[in-house]
């Protein structure tokens, strides 16, 4: 049953149910990425907005280098983006398990270094910060690009600005007041339930992950973020390990026979 349940969660066959599970889970890892990697970089590296705005701002008042850092993260997420493009596509041409799987055992990687190597942040910070402020907005844009390219665009998990907007458009049409209770009467506004409720545990667990990440920053320090690494790589090993078994069958059935 777990077996079914992880291959059911990131493999190539996708269902609703599968593509909430798993945009929960994500929003969870970049609020526990996203608030503990501020302690750590002085930066939330989840969302663009304020990297847009930040750069704007310099370009204003000079600060040459700080449009050039603001610049790099936004590269830096766009790159992670893309990267899910190009892994996605490739391995949809080729019939893969792993569709977005590989997305996934990347990030996982790249967090286990974040965690792995944070402690030598404190060594040439004039290097190793914006390395890994441009590291995290990479990991972030390969998060983001698969949620979205799994939903078709309905789930994002490393921001919330959509997320709360949404869900006040369904309380709006809650609290509307119809003159009729036929729901199929013209012009009756009613709230999408099940939207609404994706929404708000989408925002629970980006909140909650946020303490965790928080409090593992503050306390433990960068091994924080290798349990979620470990739990990201076991998301994504089940597909994995599946092509990896069709390909070694593959090859069996090509070697000649003695």
């Amino acid at each position: 049953m777990p077996i079914a349940y992880l291959r059911r969660l990131s493999g190539r066959t996708r269902t609703r149910s599968a593509n909430q599970q798993l945009g929960v889970f994500l929003a969870f890892v970049a609020g526990a990425v996203n608030a503990g990697g501020f302690l750590a970089v002085h930066q939330y590296t989840s969302h663009m907005t304020g990297f847009v705005s930040s750069t704007a701002d310099n370009l204003v008042l000079g600060n040459a280098l700080l449009v050039l850092a603001g610049l790099g993260s936004l590269l830096s997420f766009l790159c992670g983006a893309a990267t899910t493009a190009i892994l996605i596509n490739w391995a949809r041409h080729r019939n893969m398990h792993a569709e977005y799987a590989l997305s996934l055992a990347i990030e996982a990687l790249l967090l286990l270094i974040f965690g792995l190597l944070g402690a030598n942040l404190n060594a040439y910070t004039s290097v190793t910060l914006p390395a890994t402020v441009i590291l995290l907005c990479y990991i972030m844009g390969l998060q983001n690009a698969i949620v979205s390219k799994i939903s078709n665009a309905e789930i994002r998990t490393t921001h919330v600005t959509g997320i709360i907007t949404d869900l006040g458009i369904e309380l709006g049409k809650m609290l509307y007041w119809n003159r009729s209770n036929d729901k199929t009467a013209i012009g009756h506004v009613h709230a999408n339930k099940a939207k609404l409720m994706i929404h708000m545990a989408i925002l629970l667990m980006f909140f909650i992950g946020g303490i965790i990440g928080a409090l593992g920053f503050k306390h433990v320090g960068f091994m924080t973020v290798v349990p979620f690494a470990c739990a990201l790589l076991l998301l994504a090993l089940m597909p994995i390990i599946d092509d990896a078994l069709f390909y070694l069958r593959a090859m069996r059935k090509q070697l000649p026979r003695e």
